[in-house]
C-alpha cells in the first residue's frame, strides 16, 4: 500500500490528535487505522487542524482531506467543512464525537459538567454532514481498553486513572470546568471505587476489550 503524502494546515489534526506535550494522551494505531481505512487508497491527504474555513488550496487539490479531533475549535464549522469539501477529491474524513450520546458515559454520574460541556462544544452529525454535502457514512470507532489517546472515554474501564489530574487535563472539557466539579467528581469517585459501587454497576468495563461510546468518524463523497 502506498504511503500518502499529508500535507498539514492549522497545526495539522496529528497535531491535536496526539497533544504531544501530554503523557496522557498520544495517538493509538487501533483509531489511525480507522482513519486510514476511512481515507481509502488517496495518494494526498490535506491534514486540517484549528483552521479551516480560508484554505489556501486549489479546488479538487487533494485526494482527500481529515480533521482529527479538530472541528469543535473551528469559529466557523460551516464554513470550514465547505473549503475542505471544495479542495477535495475524494474523501472528507473527521473523527469527533457524537454530542447525542456523549452522557451516555458513566462519567456524567460524577461530573456531568463536563459531558455537558463536551456535548455542546461538538456539532452534531447531522450538522457535519449537511455542510459536507454529497453521500456521507458515520461509523462508530471501537476504543481499546488500553487506549492511549488521553480523551474521557479512553478510560471506561479504567475509572482509576481519571482521578489523576494529569489524565483529566488531556481531555480540553475539564479545563472550562472550576475547582468545585474536580473536587465533586474526585471525592464521589474515591468513595465508590472504595465501597465497590463503581465496580458492582460498571465493573464489566474493566475487561471488556473495546468501547462503543461517542467517538466516531463522518465520512462525505463527492
Amino acid at each position: 500500500m502506498t504511503t500518502p503524502t499529508r500535507t498539514p494546515y492549522g497545526g495539522g489534526a496529528i497535531g491535536s490528535l496526539c497533544a504531544g506535550h501530554s503523557p496522557h494522551r498520544r495517538p493509538d494505531e487501533r483509531i489511525a487505522r480507522c482513519v486510514a481505512e476511512a481515507l481509502g487508497d488517496a495518494r494526498t491527504v490535506l491534514d486540517v487542524g484549528a483552521v479551516a474555513a480560508d484554505l489556501p488550496f486549489g479546488d479538487g487539490e487533494f485526494d482527500a482531506s481529515m480533521t482529527l479531533f479538530g472541528v469543535h475549535r473551528w469559529s466557523d464549522v460551516p464554513a470550514g467543512l465547505r473549503e475542505m469539501r471544495r479542495v477535495t477529491r475524494g474523501p472528507v474524513v473527521i473523527l469527533t464525537c457524537d454530542p447525542a450520546v456523549v452522557r451516555d458515559f458513566w462519567l456524567y454520574r460524577y461530573a456531568p459538567e463536563v459531558l455537558d460541556i463536551e456535548a455542546l462544544r461538538h456539532p452534531t452529525v447531522e450538522e457535519l454532514a449537511s455542510a459536507l454535502g454529497g453521500c456521507g457514512t458515520v461509523r462508530t470507532v471501537p476504543i481499546p481498553l488500553d487506549c492511549t489517546g488521553g480523551f474521557d472515554e479512553a478510560y471506561y474501564g479504567r475509572p482509576e486513572t481519571l482521578l489523576d489530574p494529569a489524565a483529566r487535563q488531556a481531555g480540553s472539557a475539564w479545563s472550562f470546568v472550576d475547582d468545585r466539579v474536580r473536587e465533586h467528581f474526585d471525592t464521589a469517585l474515591r468513595a465508590d471505587l472504595e465501597s465497590g459501587a463503581w465496580d458492582e454497576e460498571f465493573g464489566h468495563l474493566r475487561s471488556r476489550p473495546t468501547y462503543e461510546g461517542s467517538l466516531v468518524i463522518v465520512r462525505a463523497t463527492p
